[in-house]
């Protein structure tokens, strides 16, 4: 171990001269980058299973890259992810499909009706049909087959189910499927709401970082230089000089590490509102501190049972059950149809006669081997299990709310407090790096002041993300995260 190694570790396990508190060997470690979790996101190595665990960290990217830097506001941000976001996407495309059932539904209540021409040439076998005559004087027999003839045949077909119970009671559940899934649209947009309002606040929470970062190089690089004064006109040892490279070269790896973060942090956002990869943006600004008045939980909750769109949506989807067991029981009950055509026939188009047919139908099951008790009993299970659900998620809407308004409580104090103690951290900050240049005290209380100025400043960007994020969570507990975003965040 050389002379320097020796020195280093020696003022590392120091006892603070001053202060008389052993010396935190931790102050210089550094944290490392942290690597993208294959688990959290759509990357490798299965960007499908990820893909399918949650759509809204996705979207569909659209258009080039530019060579220049745009500008994203919170508001723009939040319009790209609910043009552009996955989610939102397929939710979209699965109310399409729900609308899709319940016309399909609707058609089997509505008249069928069809238009057929055809043209047949034929040849009969009279043998294959039995066809015989008794013996006749003179008369030989019918031969084994006709001779080749055609004929034309042009009509127009209605079929129509008259009245059928089961019918009707599949289409009323289409239809509530298809209210349900409306629900569920209006849903994912305060979901996306919420997924890019929280990437685009930790993009603003990482570039606070990184300027907090750069501030604390800027005096490591400040004091360091003093100290190599200090050192060089005797006043101070040479321990001083080398403590403060150490403190530099830490502040330099924090600043790149700050700023990896703040990449991956903007490839996040790019990621859920359809930004191209290579595309080069900012956030528009901060967001300040902005306090929520004016809210109560008990409003919040009955707001959130009022406005939360999955709970209508969850209501709904039982509505859909409740019919569809109907269904199934009204599978017991006659049907009514009629079927009729009407057209003409022939030889050819010019000798055509008029031809019709009207045949009205009853039918009713008798016997099914159980098939239509199964049926009941697999619906009547299926509303059970909606229902459990429904109560359950009023039960997790209340929750919600509750633990949101638990937050914003919380982490509005913490703001407060972390705000005092950054005031307080600078200034002790500024009276060691006095004493020190004073030679009242030695460099390893300026290096203490130093990192707990640092950790003021990241506890109170750890704080105001809180916050914020707990404004976000808050207006999407009560299910009008867009309409509260603007009274939340103002004209960010």
């Amino acid at each position: 171990m050389n002379r320097l190694s020796i020195a280093l570790l020696g003022s590392l396990l120091a006892v603070n001269y001053a202060g008389g508190q052993a010396f935190d060997p931790r102050s210089f470690s550094i944290s490392t980058p942290r690597p993208i979790n294959p688990a959290a996101n759509s990357t490798n190595p299965n960007a499908r299973a990820g893909q399918g665990q949650n759509p809204y960290l996705g979207s569909t990217p659209e258009g080039n890259a530019t060579d220049g830097v745009i500008s994203l506001s919170l508001q723009d941000a939040i319009a790209r992810g609910l043009r552009y976001n996955l989610g939102l996407i397929e939710s979209n495309q699965a109310s399409v499909e729900a609308r899709a059932q319940r016309v399909r539904a609707l058609s089997k209540l509505l008249p069928q009706i069809s238009a057929r021409g055809e043209q047949a040439f034929e040849r009969l076998s009279l043998k294959e049909i039995g066809l015989k005559l008794p013996p006749i004087p003179g008369f030989s027999g019918l031969p084994s087959v006709t001779d080749n003839f055609g004929f034309q045949d042009a009509r127009v077909s209605l079929s129509e189910t008259l009245y059928s119970a089961e019918l009707h009671s599949q289409y009323r559940a289409e239809r509530a499927a298809e209210q349900a899934s409306a629900f569920e649209v209006r849903d994912a947009r305060d979901v996306v709401v919420y997924v890019v309002g929280t990437a685009y606040l930790q993009v603003v929470a990482s570039r606070a970082r990184l300027e907090s970062a750069k501030a604390q190089l800027t005096s490591a690089q400040t004091l360091d230089q003093q100290a190599a004064d200090q050192v060089g006109n005797e006043l101070s040892p040479e321990i001083d000089s080398l403590r403060s490279r150490v403190e530099r070269q830490t502040a330099e790896q924090r600043v790149i590490n700050a700023g990896n973060e703040l990449e991956k942090d903007k490839l996040t956002l790019a990621r859920i509102t359809g930004i191209p990869i290579d595309q080069q943006f900012d956030v528009a600004a901060e967001v300040p501190y902005q306090p929520v008045t004016a809210t109560t939980q008990a409003a919040a909750t009955e707001e959130a049972f009022r406005s939360r769109s999955d709970l209508a949506s969850a209501e709904t989807t039982v509505k859909s059950a409740e019919y569809a067991l109907r269904a199934k029981k009204d599978e017991r009950l006659p049907t009514v149809a009629i079927n009729a055509d009407y057209g003409g026939g022939g030889v050819n188009v010019g000798n055509f006669d008029q031809v019709f047919t009207v045949a009205g139908r009853v039918s009713l099951p008798i016997f099914t081997g159980g098939r239509i008790h199964a049926d009941i009993e697999q619906a009547k299970s299926e509303l059970a299990r909606r229902k459990a659900e429904y109560q359950d998620l009023r039960g997790r809407v209340a929750y919600d709310v509750r633990v949101a308004c638990l937050d914003l409580q919380a982490s509005d104090s913490s703001v407060k407090v972390a705000e005092s103690n950054k005031e307080l951290a600078d200034l002790a900050l500024t009276q060691a790096q006095d004493r020190y240049k004073n030679g009242v005290t030695n460099y390893l209380e300026v290096v203490q002041a130093q990192e707990a100025l640092a950790g003021a400043n990241q506890n109170y960007i750890d704080s105001l993300y809180s916050f914020n994020v707990a404004k976000l969570s808050l207006a999407r507990a009560t299910g009008v995260a867009e309409k509260h975003l603007a009274e939340f965040f103002g004209g960010n």
